[in-house]
């Protein structure tokens, strides 16, 4: 599909790179011919993703930094330690946090744990990122993964879909005002694409049961990793530079038939609710022993 090389001399940089979705958009950069790095709270994790990376790619380079992209003094000494090894070409900002919940249930804690790092890490690392790429007036790509709530909004998931909208507005803001640098910004809108973190806290009662998207989807069927993988090798590809403040969704219609937010939840009881509660707890807790 791609030119083997087609990133050759590339270097990008992958938030969240170390698992689902993050993964394999960088595992796609890396069989392109692109060194990458990728950076998460789960350094161990990053660590054994760049080695198995590296091991199946003799010759590519994957770069690891254990970071909190939430804290602004963080990602700034990050992206100064990147630098010292050499400048990037690209970002892509896929770290995200999300899970369901009954909007009068959430705290400010919660929707801080969800905007502090969809939101404001977002535009911390593409804001250090750019204003390097500006000073040594270098070309480069900037790609952001949101969802198809962007354009609609959705039920339950209120603080992820505020903040995607926003990182949505920012993509299209920054596409006009750094273009004369020659930096472009886009993203992507993905639909259902099962990944174990998120599923886990998004999908807590259906436990991995995706039968549901036969009905919900036009396509009939969740999307599969390599696709997005793919659309993000092309967006990120200077063949298509041209291509500039676009966010584009890769969800099989679903978006368009109507069925691209959590509004099958309606129906839901409270005691439906609590079970939700319980076993995003549980995956929250499985999640932070990984991370000590």
């Amino acid at each position: 599909m791609f030119k083997a090389d087609l990133f050759k001399g590339k270097r990008f940089l992958v938030t969240g790179g170390g698992t689902g979705l993050g993964r394999m958009m960088m595992e796609k950069f890396v069989e392109l011919g692109a060194d990458c790095v990728i950076c998460g709270r789960r350094g161990s994790v990053l660590e054994e993703t760049a080695k198995a990376v590296m091991a199946k790619h003799p010759g590519r380079r994957v770069d690891v930094h254990a970071v909190d992209i939430r804290v602004a003094t963080a990602v700034e000494e990050m992206i100064e330690q990147i630098w010292a090894t050499g400048p990037l070409d690209g970002l892509v900002n896929n770290a995200a946090g999300n899970f369901i919940s009954q909007t009068k249930d959430l705290s400010p804690r919660a929707f801080d744990a969800i905007a502090n790092i969809v939101l404001h890490g977002t535009f911390y690392m593409t804001n250090a990122c750019g204003k390097r790429w500006i000073a040594e007036k270098r070309r480069a790509s900037v790609l952001s993964i949101l969802t198809t709530w962007v354009w609609t909004g959705s039920p339950f998931v209120v603080p992820s879909a505020m903040s995607k909208a926003g990182v949505a507005v920012m993509t299209q803001s920054l596409a006009v005002e750094w273009a004369r640098h020659g930096i472009r910004l886009n993203a992507i809108a993905p639909g259902p694409f099962p990944t174990e973190g998120a599923w886990a806290r998004l999908n807590p009662l259906q436990e991995g049961n995706d039968t549901r998207y036969n009905t919900r989807n036009p396509m009939g069927r969740v999307g599969k990793p390599h696709e997005l993988a793919n659309m993000a090798a092309f967006l990120m590809s200077e063949e298509v530079e041209y291509i500039n403040g676009e966010v584009i969704a890769i969800d099989g219609g679903m978006g368009i038939m109507g069925n691209g937010t959590f509004s099958n939840m309606m129906a839901y009881s409270e005691d439906d609710w609590r079970r939700i509660r319980e076993q995003i707890q549980s995956t929250n807790a499985a999640d932070k022993a990984k991370r000590s």
